[in-house]
């Protein structure tokens, strides 16, 4: 978590759950390594709704798209794809290059759907804070899951 200066290595689970906005307690949110491929996410029978990669670099970016995966996030992604579920990436680099731009579209053709970390300036925002809520948003929207509605767009 570099851009939002948070190390994940020294925090307990109860000061993530505060940061992402849940209870101190709740059991949401599971901490796997990243070299742990045993782990739940990595097989088509844990239940899962999807998986969001945010951020997402455009090596995570090509590992899924050529299903060469070397790590959990890879072969969880795969798995997402393999069992139909809502893969949502979010790639954080630009520009793109000709190989960026082809693997987005591989991957968008084997279901997965693209969210460009692109801010959008429709609804106004006076801090980098409204930029990155307005993100956050669009991606929840993948998911249906319910925020504030205050960076819609509300017509004219």
């Amino acid at each position: 978590m570099v851009e939002l200066g948070f190390d994940l290595r020294s925090a307990d689970e109860k000061k993530i759950n505060e940061w992402v906005g849940l209870a101190a307690d709740a059991k949401t949110i599971r901490w796997h390594r990243l070299d742990n491929m045993a782990a739940t996410p990595s097989s088509g029978s844990h239940p899962q709704a999807g998986m969001i990669i945010v951020p997402c670099s455009m090596g995570t970016l090509g590992a899924i798209a050529s299903g060469a995966g070397t790590n959990l996030i890879h072969r969880a992604a795969d798995v997402t794809l393999k069992e139909g579920r809502k893969l949502v990436l979010v790639p954080r680099e630009t520009p793109y290059n000709a190989i960026h731009l082809e693997n987005m579209l591989k991957l968008s053709r084997a279901g997965a759907q693209i969210v460009a970390a692109s801010p959008g300036f429709y609804h106004r925002p006076q801090t980098i804070e409204a930029l990155v809520d307005h993100l956050c948003f669009r991606i929840l929207d993948q998911f249906g899951i319910p925020h504030s509605t205050a960076t819609r767009w509300k017509g004219e």
